[in-house]
């Protein structure tokens, strides 16, 4: 029997990212070739870009080299947003032989013909407009979560963003096929789903390669919380002006979806907001979060900040900082500006220097800190449920609630994979919650 070609995969960026890596490999897989982890001898390694992350190419090197490291005659392919914006300059990193764009990532396999190295990068990419059907994708990597994409693409045109030309137009999976991969992941013995996408709130736009809309992301969330075997359904991050109430009410009496909800911010400045030609001003923002915590007291919000922007002043941070300061949120995810090529903020005036970005983003990682610890102790004594991780680290085994509270206890093998109910008791020293367990949920 001839031997099977091994493929290796590493993905940068965004959970979406991670849930398109997971269906390329599956291709591969159908094709007959054998997966194996990054670190590990390959013939081919599939690297999964990211245009988001400050330094990209430099993070790109390192994991070419990488690859390299473990075989040097590997055959090396860049797939995904960096490889769309930026197809030569990946090419032409030494050891490429292979970038391709949006829409010819999920065809790799038809372009590995032989998989001798290329003396440059060939490039197959598209114009971003070509960009305009849909692929289905989840990933099932980690078992106790999978990542399902339900949309991809935007059409909001924001100052500092390149994911529409990374992506293209706003389009969305078909109801019935989002249903279809949900229930092929519950019968996998997954117990929860992340709903993941570009802007998942503007699901059913282009579901049927067109702007005509057959669902909304209400109705979505509706029809997926009737699937069989699921036990968690969580959504992934969702535009405030995008998040109805009816979706917020419908959440708090739901059978699968958690209390969770990360909402981008982004400034909470309404002239920075204005800046970025963001779709809302912080007064929306403000309604969302207290419609969240009337219906859902215990949930929890994260926030999306971007600090440094373009004509962004000393007022107009303080501005942000004393906003997020009074809003009942429990945890900032922060960026700090980095111009991208082909943006409009790019080109505006009122550059923010590097050093008060740093500055800005630290006493804001600082207050992410206080909230969640806050947050935290708000939980302290109520009852929970708990769906415990894979890994044993340094002798513990960790899990989240449903509200997204961390939680630890001393590792043991049979709670993998499996739902408790507990009582949150202390935080300890590494923050993350101790517990005790009131009695077995599921049955592992």
């Amino acid at each position: 029997m001839e031997n099977r070609k091994k493929v290796a995969f590493y993905t940068l960026g965004c959970k979406l990212n991670f849930s398109e890596t997971s269906t390329i490999a599956r291709n591969f897989e159908g094709e007959g070739f054998d997966r194996v982890d990054f670190e590990e001898v390959a013939d081919i390694y599939v690297i999964n870009t990211c245009s988001v992350t400050e330094n990209a190419d430099k993070q790109f090197k390192q994991v070419v080299k990488k690859a390299l490291k473990n075989n040097d005659k590997a055959f090396v392919a860049a797939v995904g947003c960096y490889a769309q914006l930026k197809p030569e300059e990946l090419a032409a990193v030494d050891g490429v032989d292979l970038v391709l764009g949006a829409t010819e990532k999920f065809n790799i396999t038809d372009y590995i013909n032989d998989l001798s190295k290329n003396d440059f990068g060939e490039v197959h990419s598209c114009e971003i407009s070509e960009a305009d059907f849909y692929v289905g994708s989840y990933s099932i990597g980690d078992r106790t979560r999978a990542f399902l994409k339900v949309q991809d693409g935007c059409d909001y045109k924001c100052t500092y963003c390149t994911i529409p030309l990374a992506r293209g137009i706003s389009r969305s999976d078909t109801l019935q096929n989002v249903l279809k991969n949900a229930k092929e992941i519950s019968e996998k013995n997954i117990r929860e789903i992340v709903l993941t996408g570009v802007n998942i709130g503007d699901y059913g736009k282009g579901e049927f390669g067109n702007k005509k809309h057959e669902h909304t992301f209400y109705e979505l969330v509706q029809e997926l919380d009737k699937v069989e075997g699921i036990e968690r359904l969580r959504i992934s991050s969702i535009e405030p002006n995008l998040l109805r109430n009816e979706t917020i009410e419908f959440v708090s009496k739901s059978r699968t979806f958690v209390p969770h909800f990360h909402i981008p911010l982004q400034s909470g400045s309404n002239d920075i907001l204005k800046l970025m030609r963001r779709r809302y001003l912080r007064e929306v923002y403000t309604e969302r979060v207290n419609k969240i915590r009337e219906v859902m007291p215990h949930a929890c919000i994260g926030v999306d900040v971007i600090v440094g922007f373009p004509g962004e002043t000393d007022e107009h941070f303080l501005e942000t900082y004393h906003f997020l300061n009074e809003m009942d949120i429990s945890y900032l995810h922060v960026f700090t500006y980095s111009e991208r090529d082909n943006t409009a903020a790019a080109l505006m005036e009122g550059v923010v220097p590097g050093n008060v970005r740093a500055k800005r983003s630290k006493m804001l990682r600082g207050l992410s800190v206080k909230k969640r610890r806050a947050f935290y102790e708000s939980q302290l004594g109520t009852d929970r449920t708990v769906l415990f991780e894979s890994e044993n680290k340094e002798g513990y085994i960790h899990g989240f609630t449903e509200n997204y509270v961390k939680v630890k206890t001393p590792w043991n093998p049979e709670l993998v994979n499996t739902l408790h109910r507990v009582t949150l008791t202390r935080i300890d020293e590494d923050g993350s919650v101790r517990m005790e367990f009131l009695e077995a949920l599921v049955k592992a």
